[in-house]
C-alpha cells in the first residue's frame, strides 16, 4: 500500500503532541493567525512540531522532521486580544520536504504514519494506567470531552508522555517509538527514576 502524503503548514513549538492528545495555544503572530484562519475555512489540519533549533517567534525554525497532524476542535478570542484555539493529535507523520514561505510560515509535505492499534496494557503496566487516571482526575480539564481508554497500551503511553515532567527532547523519543509497549517500558523506568508513586 502506497504511503499517504499530505502537504501542511507546520507549527513549530517547543512542545511534543502526540495521537489522541489535546493541545491549547495561544496565537498571535500574523502567519499563523492566517494559519488558522485557512485551517477553520477550508476543514484542513496543521502539523505540530518539536523546535530542533531557533524559536517560536521570528524566522522560521528548524524541526524534527517527525510530527503529529492535527485538527482545530475549538477557538476563541481571548480576552488579552489574543486567538485561544486548541488542536487535537490525529496521526503522526515524516517531514518529506518542506518549503518557507515569505512570511516565514513553513509548509511541508509529510507523509502519514499508520496510528497504533488498540491493544490491551501488559499486566506489568497497570500501575501506569493507575497514574495516568490519577494525574487526569488532579491536572485533565483539558481531558474532559475525551473518552479514557485506561486499557488501551497505546492511549495510556501517550497520555503519560504528555503529562510527565520529562524533557522534550525524551519526549520527541517516545514519539517516535512505533511500538506502545516499548513506549510503556520506557515510561515505566522514567516514572521509577522521578520516584511518583
Amino acid at each position: 500500500m502506497d504511503e499517504e502524503q499530505l502537504r501542511i503548514p507546520l507549527f513549530p513549538l517547543h512542545t511534543v503532541l502526540y495521537p489522541g492528545g489535546p493541545l491549547p495555544l495561544r496565537v498571535f503572530e500574523p502567519r499563523y493567525l492566517d494559519m488558522v484562519s485557512t485551517c477553520l475555512r477550508h476543514g484542513t489540519g496543521l502539523g505540530i512540531c518539536l523546535i530542533r533549533s531557533g524559536s517560536e517567534t521570528g524566522p522560521a525554525a528548524t524541526t524534527y522532521e517527525i510530527g503529529t497532524f492535527s485538527t482545530i476542535t475549538y477557538w476563541h478570542m481571548r480576552h488579552d486580544g489574543l486567538l485561544g484555539v486548541t488542536v487535537r493529535g490525529q496521526q503522526r507523520f515524516r517531514i518529506i520536504s518542506e518549503q518557507v514561505q515569505p512570511n516565514q510560515l513553513t509548509v511541508a509535505t509529510v507523509v502519514l504514519l499508520p496510528n497504533e492499534s488498540e491493544c490491551d496494557i501488559p499486566a506489568e503496566y497497570l500501575p501506569l494506567a493507575d497514574l495516568l487516571r490519577q494525574m487526569i482526575e488532579q491536572i485533565g480539564h483539558h481531558y474532559d470531552g475525551i473518552s479514557k481508554k485506561y486499557g488501551d497500551a497505546s492511549w495510556v503511553s501517550c497520555r503519560l508522555a504528555e503529562l510527565l515532567p520529562i524533557g522534550l527532547a525524551q519526549k520527541q523519543l517516545l514519539l517516535q517509538l512505533d511500538d506502545a509497549r516499548d513506549r510503556l517500558a520506557r515510561l515505566g523506568s522514567i516514572v521509577e527514576q522521578l520516584g511518583i508513586r
